[in-house]
């Protein structure tokens, strides 16, 4: 049964960067994107889950991550992490140019199959929050919705966000799940894990 399927995320490697879709690998086998701002946690959250320190790279500086950075799971089946979104201390031209490369490959990658969106759970659903989930609706793609560093919330707090996003993004009508992250205490990882399963499951299907 494809339900059964339990990926060992530890076992994560690098795989490679590109500026954008014409630099990636051949377009084959399964990805699922990591996007979310530049300080929502990104890289921080994809270290917590495959249980390396410095798997993707994190920074003081939000907007570290610059390019499309493939990390490899087991064969064919692949994270994807990229470019922060909607931070100001990057030149215009450089805002621009990333915008372009999220929004090629979101519409253009066959192999895509899911995409995990990130926001700070004190501050979630800002407009380009909303426009990634958007985008990924449109495009028929199931949607993990992690509310990162939920450590900084109490367990009411944290219940009532979780419950708040719930709500707000029912007018989107797409397949999207609401979870609360934490890094620091390991909060959602075993959802986060169990969705990627189920996500790079028709990988192993056989005929």
């Amino acid at each position: 049964m494809t339900e059964q399927i339990k990926l060992n995320y530890h076992k994560t490697h690098f795989l490679t960067s590109a500026p954008d879709i014409r630099h990636l690998p051949e377009d084959t086998g399964v990805e699922i994107a990591f996007a979310g701002r530049s300080n929502a946690g990104k890289s921080t959250a994809l270290n917590a889950l495959t249980n390396q320190k410095s798997l993707a790279r994190t920074s003081k500086t939000p907007g570290r991550t610059q390019l499309i950075n493939l990390f490899e799971v087991e064969p064919n089946c692949k994270l994807v992490d990229l470019p922060g979104y909607g931070y100001a201390a990057v030149p215009e031209q450089m805002k621009i140019q990333w915008q372009k490369a999220l929004g090629e490959y979101l519409q253009k990658r066959e192999c895509l199959k899911g995409v995990v969106i990130l926001m700070d759970i004190r501050h979630p659903l800002k407009d380009l929050d909303q426009q990634m989930i958007e985008w990924a609706v449109s495009a028929e793609l199931p949607v993990l919705l992690l509310l990162t560093k939920a450590d900084k919330l109490s367990q009411s707090a944290r219940a009532k966000q979780v419950k708040m996003v719930r709500e707000a993004i029912l007018p989107f009508q797409g397949d999207v799940q609401v979870e609360a992250y934490s890094a620091l205490n390991k909060i959602g990882i075993d959802k986060l894990s169990a969705k990627l399963d189920s996500w790079f499951a028709e990988m192993f299907v056989t005929e």
